[in-house]
């Protein structure tokens, strides 16, 4: 092989080489920070861009990818979160605790966020963290246990003034866990178990209550119902008793209509009916085993002779 043919090689391979170089695909959203000559010249797009090679070098970054720091040179424009760890916060009723926080950001402006700020992970953390211990040192525990909500709102509010400068978006902040010391743990468990017992036993006595009310009352409407059958018995018994009599009268009063006019105007039904009154009085007198003696006045012999008569005139008929 000639010289003539390496040198040709070898341009060409410088050739592919320079091409290589000067073109750099971006994929999509992503972008990258170019500096010529040390300064700053473009931020790519997504897609094939075209640099000179040894004179544009991308600038590189440091970036955080599930809680380690990295160094890229393409910028990522998709929302990213960072999990922070534990750190203990001070209350204001001067009770210590551990809370960690989850932060949801997205760099909007790639030039801000290169050169405004050296290192953005650390100091976005950094400035949670004193940003989180600002908010909890002005509320006491009962209410950080219980606010979380209003925790993450005056954190994400201040974090995103603060990082606009960095062209961060702070979209989110959650606080994952809030555990205070174990003695306020135990004092909070047994705070919930009294509370428990007191609704028990307030449910219990409720209860109880409820079930006199109604056994109460179903007694009540059991002595109206027995009252009200007592009434509707005695009212059907009198009922009863004065048809009967009526009936009875009226039969009586057939029975006298019909001697008065079986004896005439001659004799009188009253008579009659007295005579049998003496006679059933009689007849009960008589029965026994002892001899009895019965003396009967004068004017009972007259009412027994009516009776014979009238007993005649129905044989008669």
């Amino acid at each position: 092989m000639s010289t003539l043919q390496i040198a040709l090689i070898v341009i060409i391979v410088l050739a592919l080489l320079f091409v290589k170089m000067a073109i750099i695909i971006v994929p999509q959203s992503e972008t990258r920070v170019i500096e010529r000559l040390g300064k700053y010249y473009a931020t790519l797009k997504p897609g094939v861009n075209i640099v000179i090679p040894f004179i544009d070098r991308p600038k590189i970054m440091i970036s955080m990818n599930r809680g380690r720091y990295t160094y890229r040179s393409n910028i990522d424009l998709r929302e990213q979160v960072y999990d922070f760890a534990r750190q203990n916060v001070i209350t204001k009723d001067n009770i210590q605790m551990e809370i960690n926080a989850l932060l949801y950001f997205q760099i909007v402006d790639p030039f801000k966020a290169v050169y405004e700020i050296n290192d953005l992970p650390n100091a976005i953390e950094k400035l949670t963290q004193t940003t989180l211990r600002n908010i909890i040192g002005e509320m006491e525990l009962d209410q950080t246990l219980t606010s979380r909500d209003i925790i993450n709102t005056k954190l994400r509010g201040v974090l995103d003034d603060a990082t606009n400068k960095w062209g961060i978006k702070v979209n989110r902040v959650e606080l994952q866990d809030i555990i205070p010391p174990e003695s306020v743990l135990s004092a909070m468990e047994k705070q919930m178990q009294a509370e428990r017992n007191k609704r028990a036993t307030i449910l219990t006595s409720e209860g109880e209550k409820q079930a006199q009310i109604l056994a109460s009352e179903g007694e009540k409407t059991a002595t109206i119902n027995r009252a009200e059958a007592d009434k509707q018995q005695a009212i059907l018994r009198a009922e009863g008793e004065a048809t009967a009599r009526i009936r009875k009268a009226e039969a009586e009063a057939v029975a006298i209509e019909k001697i008065t006019e079986a004896v005439g105007k001659s004799t009188n039904p009253a008579n009659y009916l007295l005579a049998q009154k003496y006679i059933q009085m009689l007849q009960e007198v008589a029965v026994g085993d002892k001899t009895k003696t019965v003396f009967l006045p004068y004017e009972a012999s007259n009412l027994m002779g009516s009776i014979g008569g009238i007993k005649e005139l129905f044989k008669g008929e």
